[in-house]
C-alpha cells in the first residue's frame, strides 16, 4: 500500500485546479498522468523580465518589461496585422497581433489606459515593437508579474502559461516528507529538504539554478538514484534467500559441440561461459545479464549454457521477441547440436494442431530437452518436465510478467538475459545496481569490420550509383529512412516515398519494412531480404537487431543527424556479419550542429559499442541510451548518470547501510517509513517487480 502522505501527489493531473480533460491529456503526453509527474518535469531555462527601461532605451532582441499608455489601435486588414500604438513620454512602441478575433484587444488594451507589457523587443524601420506580448497587465495586477520565469519543454496543445500554472499547483501539494537521507550526508552536501528542493527547482532565480551539480538539483538526483539502489539491494536480498538449484554440466555435449563450431571462441566468450556455468553450479538462482555488442557471439554463449542444463539431465528454453529471430536462433542451435544428437524444438504461433500437441507432450515428458520460441512459450499449456535454464534474448522487448512467467515454468530455474544494447557502466549501476553481468568485448575472427563514411544529402545521386554497383556485385543493401520524432505516420510516409523512388531503378528487387506492418507480413519481408529475391530493403528503425543476413554489406542511413549515437551503432550492426568488406553511408543535412557532428565523428572512429554507449551517455544523457520508451527500464527523470556519477557510488553504499538484518530489510521505525515513502515516491515498488524479471 502506498503511504497515505503521497496520495495528493499520485492523484491525476486533472485533480489540479484549472486542468480539464483535454489539457490533462496534453500534460500526460508531455510529462505523465499524475501530479508527481509534473514535479519531475524540470525547467530547462529561464525568462528574465527584470529589465524595465524607458521606451527610448529599449534593446533589440531582449525580453523587456515596460509601463506604457495605450494611444491608438489599427485593426487588421487583409494580410496586415493588428497594431496597437503605445508610448511612455520617451518614445513610441507598437504591439503587433495576428489572427485576432472579436473585441479581445480593445478590452485588454483600451485607449488611454496604462498597461504593463512584457515580451521580446524587435525593431522594424527603427521603431520598437513586440509581437504577441507574453504579458499585458494593468498596474493593479503587477503582483502577477514574476521577475524570473522558468521555461519548460512543451508539446502540442500546451502553452507555457497553462503548463506553468499546472506545475505551480503541483508544487503546492509538495508538503514536507519524512527525511530519508542520512543527516551527516545532507549536512555535508548542504542539501535542502525534499520539499524545499522541489519548490526551489521550479522557481529558479538565475541560470546557475539550472545547473545539475547545484545543491537543489543534486539533492533530487540523489533521491532518484538512492531509490533505485535501495530497490536493487532489497531485490538482491530477496533473491539470495530464494531456493535455487545446482546445475552442473559434465562436458558430455559441450566439448563436442565446441569442436564442431568451425571457429575458435573469443576470450570474452570463454570468460562469459565460465561465469555463467559457475553461477548455474551454485545452489542459488542465477540472474545474469549477458551484454554483447552486435555480432559478438552471444548466441553461442547461450548455447553452451543451455548444453550445461541438458548435461545435468534438465531442460533449457530460449525466448525471442519475434518469429524471425526465433527461427534464426533455432536454425543456429540445431545446426550446432545435430552432431551431439540433441534435437532443438521450435515453438511459435505458426505451430498448430497435432504438430503442436506432439511438441508439447515431448516437453512435458522430458523427451525434448531444448526449445526455442516466441511468446508462444509463455502459453499456459506449455509445461516442462524440468526447466533449469530460461534464456531471454533482447530482454528489454518483454514485459515484467513475461520475463517472470518463463522462469516460473521451471523448478527454481536460472535466468540468463541477453542484450545487444551495450549499457554504460554508470548507467548499469544506476538502473541495475550490482546485477551480475557478463560482457562480450570482442567479435569472432574473420569479420573485416565496417567502413563508415559521412556524406551530405545533396550527394544522394552518387549514393544511388554506389548502391547500384554493390547490387551488381551480389550484395544486399539496407536503406534506412529518417526518423520523424513522435510521428509514426511521417516515418511511414518517408519510407514509402523512398521505396517508390528506388523501385523503378531496381525493378522487383526492392522491399519495404515499417512499423505499421503486421508481424507476419514484416517477417515475410525480412525473410525475402535474408534469402529471397529482395536485394534492397527500405526500412524504418523496426528492422530487427539480431537478424543475420551475411550478404548484407551496405547500409545507407538517411538524415543520420536525426538518430542517436547508440541507435546509429545498432543499425550499423545489421551489416558486417559476413566475410565481405562492408560500408555504412551516413547521409546528413548540412550544416551539422556540434552534437550531430561529434556523433558522426565517433561512429566513424569506432565500432566498440561500449565506448559508443559511454559517449552517447555524455552527449545525450541517460534518457535515450536504450532507444525506445518500451525498453522496460525505469526511466531517469532527475538524475543524469554522466553528470551525477559520484552520486551513484554514494547511493550504492548508503542503500546497503540503510538496510538491516540478515536477510537485509527496511529498518523499523521512522527511518524505515521514510525509506518506504522514498521507494513509492519514485515508483520503485514497481521497479522491484521489474528487477525480479531482470
Amino acid at each position: 500500500m502506498r503511504p497515505a502522505i503521497l496520495n495528493p501527489l499520485f492523484a491525476p493531473v486533472t485533480a489540479l485546479s484549472g486542468i480539464g480533460r483535454e489539457l490533462g491529456r496534453a500534460i500526460e503526453r508531455l510529462a505523465g498522468p499524475l501530479v508527481v509527474d509534473l514535479l519531475w518535469h524540470l525547467p530547462t531555462g529561464i525568462v528574465d523580465r527584470r529589465a524595465s527601461p524607458p521606451v527610448a532605451a529599449l534593446q533589440e532582441g531582449r525580453i523587456q518589461t515596460i509601463r506604457v499608455t495605450v494611444e491608438a489601435h489599427r485593426p487588421a486588414a487583409g494580410r496586415r496585422p493588428y497594431r496597437i500604438f503605445c508610448g511612455d513620454g520617451t518614445g513610441r512602441i507598437e504591439l503587433v497581433y495576428f489572427n485576432v478575433k472579436g473585441d479581445y484587444l480593445s478590452r485588454l488594451l483600451p485607449v488611454g489606459a496604462e498597461r504593463i507589457v512584457s515580451g521580446r523587443v524587435e525593431f522594424r524601420n527603427r521603431v520598437p515593437q513586440i509581437v504577441h506580448p507574453d504579458l499585458v497587465l494593468s498596474p493593479n495586477e503587477l503582483g502577477r508579474l514574476k521577475p524570473i520565469e522558468p521555461v519548460y519543454p512543451l508539446t502540442a496543445g500546451l502553452s507555457p502559461r497553462l503548463l506553468q500554472r499546472g506545475i505551480a499547483a503541483a508544487v503546492e501539494r509538495a508538503i514536507e516528507l519524512p527525511e530519508w537521507i542520512d543527516p551527516a550526508l545532507k549536512e555535508r552536501r548542504r542539501w535542502p529538504s525534499w520539499s524545499e528542493a522541489v519548490r526551489a527547482v521550479h522557481n529558479p532565480a538565475c541560470e546557475a539554478d539550472l545547473d545539475p551539480s547545484g545543491p537543489t538539483r543534486e539533492r533530487l538526483a540523489y533521491d532518484e538514484i538512492f531509490a533505485s539502489q535501495l530497490a536493487v539491494a532489497l531485490f538482491r536480498a530477496h533473491r539470495q534467500q530464494r531456493p535455487g538449484r545446482a546445475t552442473i554440466g559434465s562436458g558430455k555435449f559441450s566439448a563436442g559441440v565446441e569442436a564442431g563450431l568451425g571457429f575458435a571462441l573469443t576470450r570474452s566468450q570463454r570468460g562469459a561461459i565460465a561465469e555463467i556455468t559457475a553461477d548455474m553450479a551454485r545452489p542459488k538462482p542465477m540472474m545474469r545479464l549477458l551484454q554483447g555488442d552486435v555480432g559478438s557471439g552471444k548466441t553461442v554463449v547461450a548455447l553452451m549454457a543451455m548444453l550445461t542444463a541438458v548435461e545435468a539431465g534438465a531442460q533449457a528454453a530460449l525466448l525471442a521477441p519475434t518469429e524471425i529471430l526465433a527461427r534464426q536462433h533455432h536454425t543456429t542451435l540445431a545446426r550446432h547440436t545435430a552432431a551431439a544428437g540433441i534435437e532443438v524444438a521450435l515453438l511459435t504461433g505458426r505451430e498448430k494442431g497435432k504438430a503442436r500437441q506432439s511438441l508439447l507432450a515431448d516437453l512435458a515428458s522430458g523427451a525434448l530437452s531444448m526449445v526455442v520460441g516466441t511468446h508462444a512459450l509463455l502459453e499456459p499449456d506449455v509445461v516442462f518436465a524440468d526447466l533449469a535454464l530460461a534464456v531471454i534474448d533482447e530482454q528489454h522487448r518483454f514485459g515484467v510478467e513475461q520475463r517472470l512467467d518463463l522462469a516460473a515454468k521451471g523448478r527454481n530455474a536460472d535466468t540468463l538475459l541477453m542484450s545487444a544494447t551495450p549499457i554504460p557502466r554508470t548507467l548499469m549501476m544506476t538502473l541495475y545496481g550490482d546485477l551480475d553481468s557478463s560482457r562480450l568485448l570482442e567479435k569472432p575472427a574473420g569479420r573485416p569490420g565496417v567502413l563508415t563514411r559521412a556524406l551530405a544529402l545533396d550527394r544522394q545521386g552518387e549514393v544511388v550509383a554506389a548502391v547500384s554497383r554493390a547490387l551488381e556485385g551480389g550484395a544486399k543493401v539496407y536503406w534506412i529512412c529518417p526518423v520523424v520524432e513522435e510521428s509514426e505516420s511521417l516515418d511511414l510516409a518517408a519510407a514509402e516515398e523512398r521505396f517508390h523512388a528506388l523501385s523503378p531503378l531496381f525493378p522487383g528487387r526492392v522491399g519495404l519494412v515499417h512499423g505499421r506492418m503486421k508481424g507476419g507480413e514484416r517477417d515475410r519481408a525480412m525473410a525475402a531480404f535474408a534469402g529471397g529475391d529482395t536485394d534492397l530493403l527500405v526500412a524504418t528503425t523496426v528492422i530487427e537487431v539480431g537478424v543475420d543476413v551475411p550478404l548484407a554489406n551496405v547500409m545507407v542511413i538517411e538524415h543520420a543527424e536525426r538518430f542517436g549515437l547508440s541507435q546509429l551503432h545498432q543499425l550499423r550492426g545489421r551489416i558486417g556479419r559476413g566475410a565481405r568488406k562492408s560500408i555504412c553511408l551516413l547521409l546528413y543535412q548540412a550544416p551539422l550542429g556540434a552534437v550531430a557532428r561529434r556523433r558522426i565523428e565517433i561512429l566513424r572512429e569506432s565500432e566498440d559499442g561500449f565506448r559508443i554507449a559511454e559517449e552517447d551517455l555524455h552527449l545525450r544523457g541517460a534518457g535515450e541510451i536504450l532507444g525506445t520508451r518500451q525498453s522496460g527500464l525505469q526511466s531517469l527523470r532527475l538524475a543524469d548518470p554522466a553528470r551525477h556519477e559520484p552520486l551513484v557510488a554514494a547511493a550504492h553504499d548508503d542503500a546497503r547501510l540503510a538496510l538491516e538484518g540478515d536477510p537485509p530489510r527496511l529498518p523499523a521505525g521512522p527511518r524505515g517509513e521514510a525509506l518506504r515513502v522514498l521507494l513509492y515516491l519514485f515508483r520503485r515498488d514497481e521497479a522491484i517487480r521489474y528487477l525480479r524479471a531482470g
